[in-house]
């Protein structure tokens, strides 16, 4: 008969924290262990579970899938033991975010003010970059959680959809096209217009629908955000095609928002680790995003 297969909870407190600190010096220093224990558990481990968990690669230690799928099912006990043998004073932890300024400066700034009324033992530290610094800071360790509205693709870093939107025309209340119910491109025909600065591949994929109808608006303006373009067309100076979201919760009662249109479509996404377990306070601010994200007629759940 086979010996029985216990489990081992330093072993896979050796797996977490080597996962979540990345070498095995960090991961003894994060335990009070040895090099050579962390090493031990996790040789042991692999054995007593028939499965490689870290492979190699260039001096460094690059967990496996098998390993990631361990420790998302290790969730569970971590945080049921937190419950029975952590401190009665909460820990005050840390979520580390990283968005664009379409996201950062008004939209999740008002979120994250609820999240920590509704949660006063947390802590937030919000960084606002460019989507693709979002990614690099992801890959870095330097963040736990990111907000993009751009498809980039890298490994190390997985994408949760959030929200899915189609493109819009805002413009000033008192627009000549303000009355229509939908904006066609030929419609921006000698309309002044505010676009998007050339290194966003909107301003491309806009500009090709615009030739096929030989539609074109005459710009006053060029920006490299969505609410500078929507506050350039609020102020009159013209009109711009932009992602709704979250620009249409910040100025609905400012400007006409119509339907554009075209095929353009826009996702946004939050980025993590594939690498690492999400903190737990990086979950519940997903949670609280996806629960109190209000709805509006161009958007829907990602």
């Amino acid at each position: 008969m086979a010996p029985k297969s216990w489990h081992s909870l330093p072993e896979y407190q050796a797996l977490r924290a080597l996962l979540q600190s990345g070498t095995t010096t960090a991961a003894a220093d994060r335990l009070g262990l040895s090099q050579s224990a962390i090493s031990r558990s996790i040789t042991s481990l692999e054995a007593r579970s028939g499965r490689i968990l870290f492979e190699r690669e260039a001096g460094r230690l690059r967990p496996t899938e098998e390993a990631v799928r361990l420790n998302r099912r290790l969730d569970p006990l971590f945080e049921a033991l937190d419950r029975i043998d952590g401190p009665t004073v909460p820990v005050q932890e840390t979520l580390r975010i990283i968005a664009p300024p379409s996201f950062a400066h008004r939209f999740l700034v008002s979120h994250i003010t609820s999240f920590l009324r509704t949660n006063p033992h947390f802590f937030v530290s919000l960084e606002v970059n460019t989507s693709d610094e979002v990614i690099r800071g992801i890959l870095d360790d330097r963040f736990d959680l990111g907000l993009t509205g751009v498809e980039l693709h890298r490994d190390g870093v997985k994408l949760l959809p959030y929200r899915a939107s189609s493109a819009v025309c805002a413009m000033s209340l008192d627009h000549p096209l303000a009355n229509k119910k939908v904006i066609h491109p030929e419609d921006l025909s000698e309309q002044p217009f505010v676009a998007f600065t050339y290194r966003h591949a909107r301003r491309t994929q806009l500009e090709k629908i615009l030739k096929q109808v030989r539609s074109t608006p005459r710009i006053v303006a060029e920006v490299s955000t969505s609410f500078a373009a929507v506050d350039l067309a609020k102020e009159g100076l013209g009109l711009a095609v932009v992602n709704p979201f979250p620009v249409f919760h910040y100025r609905s009662q400012e400007l006409k928002f119509r339907p554009f249109s075209s095929q353009i479509e826009y996702r946004s996404y939050f980025a993590i680790s594939d690498q690492r377990p999400l903190p737990r306070v990086a979950r519940a601010f997903v949670r609280h995003l996806r629960l109190h994200t209000p709805s509006d007629p161009f958007t829907k759940k990602g």
